[in-house]
């Protein structure tokens, strides 16, 4: 069944840059989203904000004693949200790109 046209335009959301299609080649593999269109530095720049945080929440009273944290630990308290961001950005994006696919095969673009 065929969209109106409103519904497809809108739906499929899609920049004129690309032909207004899907492109197959559109890859939902992990390493293909998560380390692409600035997710990196989006990550990198929350595990500093975040991770700042959390370092000051978790090890504060060492801090504020003189002494200076675990190294390994103080090092997972800023991974941790890089992780969790770039895992949020790869589930977002490669459920943007699902939803593409299926409304371009809906309307006969794939």
């Amino acid at each position: 069944a065929k969209l109106p046209f409103i519904a497809h335009a809108f739906m499929l959301g899609l920049s004129e840059k690309r032909g207004g299609r899907v492109a197959k080649e559109h890859s939902t593999r992990f390493r293909d989203i998560a380390f692409s269109n600035g997710t990196p530095k989006k990550a990198f720049l929350t595990a500093c904000v975040v991770g700042t945080i959390l370092t000051a929440i978790n090890h504060g009273d060492v801090i504020v004693a003189g002494q200076f944290p675990p190294t390994l630990k103080v090092f997972l308290t800023y991974c941790v949200p890089f992780c969790v961001t770039t895992w949020g950005s790869y589930l977002g994006k490669k459920s943007q790109i699902m939803k593409q696919k299926e409304v371009a095969s809906l309307c006969g673009e794939l």
